[in-house]
């Protein structure tokens, strides 16, 4: 249930919510040092927390331009301009949109930060204070997953600032540590959290046992391509993968249109969703960013599809006319197919109900081929998953043996029919190691080459001026 927009203020910081497990008593300019008091006060605490997701610059617009610009299905309509910057691969250190994304982050953090230590210490039932403490450590975990992913080696915080002694200036933490902090994270929050029908109703959106196993299932997957490889990260990955499987909670709706309805959000697919909302809460820019203004009043249109991803959807594949289109709201042909996957017909101005899927069903049975394909390549449990999620799109199931190699062609391209524009891709390219294969494919005249240095995001300008001892990811700051 979503009800109206609070405005917390929490350590002189403005803190903004939209579901109602985040409406508590507003607090101003209060020391967390004092605040943390009560089970209310760690609620709020929380809340703020959830509350720095919601920004623009953070999952309201620039997780998924982060995410899914520098991809291969994506055009922008600007030749020089930030965005398509990073869709064409010419982006350095300069780029906002990156400053945007790490101090959104770091910001985030710091609040989670900010419950971690001082939750322990608050009187209350010690099931619901691990609770709120491990949704805060799934916050965080979900916060260092996305900044060691993108930037390799960063700064590990752990505790709030406290005083003008503390170290202001960190040096990059080397991202095996940064992997074991998530997977610790992770682990305490899969062990703490509520499984997901064990949570109320007006709570939805809070993290769950079965996020967190997600999560790690993902977090197993991608260290074990990296140079921080455990040998044991694969067999992690599937125990992980396999008890959100197993748990029983959460499954494939028949209808794939019905994943993105607002009015059927967090649904049994949903295993975690950033929330948002009409106003006076805080909305979601995608829908108006996306839809041009001949299919929604006043959209934008900034972005349309790349004609390579067009013809590459099969017809009968129901996820084509759903996800991208190039049909006005009368019927006419437009001169280029958009993407239309977002829908929200109560949408406001910029804002709109859509919630950010950080995991879905489909998403985690992908993932489980993907594990038993690496496992086993002659496993033929490897097409379950994706089978599954083909038949609901209206395809025949794959049969017969495929290599390796093949097989990740076809994960490639069917995580992007699937997942399109959910904030994937990037990380789908780079964990798979399709990168320039797939961005050189779909976009011949843009892009001739994905040097290597786009595997990483530089780190930001303004953060190395702040702090002289931020070394930069290699082929930037040249």
């Amino acid at each position: 249930m979503k009800k109206n927009l609070l405005l917390l203020s929490l350590l002189g910081l403005s803190l903004g919510s939209c579901k109602s497990f985040l409406e508590e008593t507003p607090y101003d300019f209060v020391a967390s040092d004092t605040f943390y008091k009560s089970e209310g006060d760690l609620v709020a605490g929380l809340n703020g927390a959830y509350g720095a997701l919601l920004p623009q610059l953070y999952f309201g617009r620039t997780a998924w331009q982060i995410t899914e610009l520098p991809g291969d299905y994506i055009r922008v309509g600007s030749a020089s301009d930030e965005r398509a910057q990073l869709s064409r691969f010419t982006y350095d250190e300069r780029l906002n949109e990156v400053n945007n994304w790490w101090t959104s982050i770091y910001l985030m953090v710091n609040r989670a930060n900010d419950v971690i230590e001082r939750g322990p210490g608050v009187p209350m039932d010690e099931a619901r204070r691990n609770n709120l403490i491990g949704n805060a450590r799934f916050l965080r975990g979900m916060a260092y997953f996305d900044l060691v992913r993108c930037f390799g080696d960063v700064p590990l915080v752990l505790s709030t600032v406290k005083s003008p002694d503390d170290n202001l200036k960190p040096t990059r933490t080397p991202a095996a540590q940064v992997y074991e902090q998530v997977i610790a994270d992770l682990q305490f929050a899969e062990a703490n959290c509520l499984a997901e029908n064990q949570i109320p109703g007006d709570q939805k959106g809070r993290a769950s046992k079965g996020a967190a196993a997600a999560l790690l299932a993902k977090l197993y997957l991608t260290r074990a391509g990296s140079p921080a490889a455990k040998p044991t990260d694969m067999a992690d990955a599937l125990s992980a993968v396999n008890r959100v499987i197993n748990s029983g909670l959460y499954r494939l709706v028949p209808i794939y249109s019905d994943v993105f309805d607002p009015d059927k959000e967090n649904g049994p697919e949903h295993i975690f969703s950033i929330q948002f909302d009409l106003p006076p809460n805080i909305g979601s820019i995608i829908v108006r960013q996306f839809t041009p203004a001949q299919i929604v009043p006043d959209g934008l249109g900034t972005f349309s599809v790349e004609p390579t991803f067009v013809t590459s959807y099969a017809a009968t594949d129901v996820r084509r006319a759903w996800n991208i289109t190039n049909r006005g709201s009368n019927g006419a042909t437009l001169p280029r197919y958009s993407f239309v996957k977002f829908k929200d017909p109560l949408r406001i101005g910029n804002d709109s109900r859509a919630n950010y899927l950080v995991a879905r069903y489909a998403d985690i049975l992908l993932l489980q081929s993907e594990i038993l394909n690496n496992i086993n390549p002659a496993d033929p449990a490897k097409y379950t998953g994706i089978n599954a999620v083909r038949v609901r799109a209206g395809l025949a199931p794959l049969t017969g043996t495929t290599t390796k190699d093949a097989f990740v062609d076809l994960l490639v391209r069917e995580r992007g029919w699937e997942l399109c524009i959910e904030g994937h891709r990037w990380y789908d390219l780079t964990r798979l190691k399709r990168l320039n294969e797939a961005v050189v494919a779909a976009k011949p005249t843009l892009v001739s080459r994905v040097e290597p240095r786009y595997y990483l995001f530089p780190i930001p300008v303004n953060e190395s001026i702040l702090n002289p001892n931020l070394t930069q990811n290699p082929g930037y700051g040249q």
